[in-house]
């Protein structure tokens, strides 16, 4: 790997951190619907006290609802706490000049001067990667943010991002992916060797994929709302891994099924997102820390997940 720059060393220090795309979206996580504002404070509260710092937010969640929250709660705290949120690029956003705006709109909602990590969310349809990066390194220059990171680019793009930043002498500090052990495909084609390699680190978001890995949903229990179309076919083929899960829990002093999914992803070399709606499950998801799967047992995981993927 090379070497890691100073200014994204912190990203490499953090195993796990909280994603709170849960914070007021209501489309894909019901918010408001079994769980409320004061739930979500208490898993944002209970992942702090666990000692879990870093925060990955966007202005896409619950339309700026998600920022909203992460504002009103670094309010009430004297930790320190790690900030991340990302640019969504909007068709009609198509000059480099977009990104520092729609940083300025977060830091608003945020109430702080600036983040640690500001990400692309998606590659855009109007702007050029360089063009995307040139914003970016104005925000950098400006100091409202501390690092650049982008999430959902494919390895070409990626790369892309990585040269454009480097010729401003900007590192590119991360890239924020869909992986799991139902999503290997970061794995798979390279990219997550490739970030290795440049010292660039990958963040997994639905590391527990929506709940599926937990193992408390099934072909006769789907999850509710829109997961369950997305998973339908899917829940028949992984009992198998679930079941391993769960022995591979029980030899660890009776670790969940969740907390085995998120430490695979550690073992891995990347850094875990999950989302907690609640203090149980912030809790949960703190319990992946502090003990290690064995190679056998990654292997193993590896060799279910393969047959389920095929």
């Amino acid at each position: 790997m090379t070497d890691i720059s100073s200014e994204t060393r912190f990203l490499h220090a953090i195993e796990m951190g909280l994603g709170a795309w849960q914070w007021g979206d209501r489309i894909v996580w019901q918010y408001g619907h079994g769980y409320s504002v004061e739930d979500v404070k208490l898993a944002f509260e209970a992942s702090l006290n666990e000692g879990i710092r870093f925060v990955d937010t966007a202005e896409l969640y619950g339309n700026g609802l998600s920022e909203r929250l992460l504002g009103r709660f670094l309010k009430d705290t004297e930790q320190p706490v790690l900030i991340a949120t990302k640019f969504f690029p909007w068709p009609w956003r198509f000059t480099k000049g977009a990104l520092p705006k729609a940083l300025r709109g977060s830091l608003a909602r945020l109430g702080v001067e600036s983040v640690d990590l500001y990400q692309v969310h998606w590659p855009s349809v109007t702007l050029s990667t360089d063009g995307l990066m040139e914003g970016m390194v104005e925000c950098v220059k400006s100091g409202t943010t501390r690092t650049v990171g982008v999430s959902n680019f494919g390895q070409t793009r990626m790369l892309a991002a990585y040269s454009a930043l480097a010729r401003h002498n900007i590192p590119l500090a991360s890239n924020q992916v869909h992986y799991s052990l139902l999503n290997r495909t970061v794995e798979k084609n390279g990219t997550l060797a490739r970030c290795k390699e440049l010292g660039i680190r990958l963040i997994a978001y639905s590391p527990i994929e929506k709940g599926l890995l937990s193992g408390k949903y099934s072909p006769s229990n789907p999850p509710p709302g829109s997961r369950a179309g997305s998973y339908i076919t899917l829940l028949p083929k992984i009992q198998p891994l679930i079941k391993k899960m769960t022995e591979i829990g029980q030899d660890h002093g009776g670790k969940s099924n969740a907390q085995v999914a998120l430490n695979w992803v550690i073992c891995k070399g990347a850094l875990p997102i999950p989302g907690a709606k609640n203090a149980e499950q912030a809790q949960q998801n703190a319990g992946a820390l502090g003990w290690r799967l064995t190679e056998a047992e990654v292997a193993k995981l590896d060799e279910i997940s393969d047959q389920i993927l095929e």
